[in-house]
């Protein structure tokens, strides 16, 4: 007969696991590139830097898809952050699930607005 010692460790809640782990890694060495990039950008240009500096450095393609990366890779970093403060504070389940709902609801409206912004440019 088998004797269990101790207490059973539940691995449910706030995604324990490397999955997430690495996500907040690699998004966040994604941000830190992109800032490189946009801060070599701002320096290597010549004159004052007005609307039009900024919207071309935004212009070539290269920059909207590394930008298109960063806003997604935001999001995302934002999302495992908030939702593992959610799962790990909030005990009411209602409340946890509104909380959710309303941090998914404002990182797409977040995320839209910047496309929006971006594609314009």
């Amino acid at each position: 007969m088998a004797v269990n010692y101790g207490s059973k460790r539940v691995v449910t809640g706030a995604h324990y696991g490397l999955r997430d782990w690495l996500v907040q890694r690699v998004t966040a060495v994604l941000m830190a590139l992109f800032t490189v990039v946009l801060l070599a950008q701002v320096l290597l240009s010549s004159g004052p830097l007005g609307y039009e500096g900024w919207a071309g450095i935004f212009a070539a393609p290269w920059m909207k898809f590394l930008t298109f990366a960063v806003v997604i890779a935001l999001a995302w970093h934002a999302w495992v952050g908030v939702r593992d403060i959610w799962m790990d504070y909030i005990k009411p389940v209602g409340l946890r699930l509104a909380l959710h709902v309303f941090t998914l609801v404002w990182l797409v409206g977040c995320t839209g607005w910047a496309f929006q912004v971006l594609w314009r440019l």
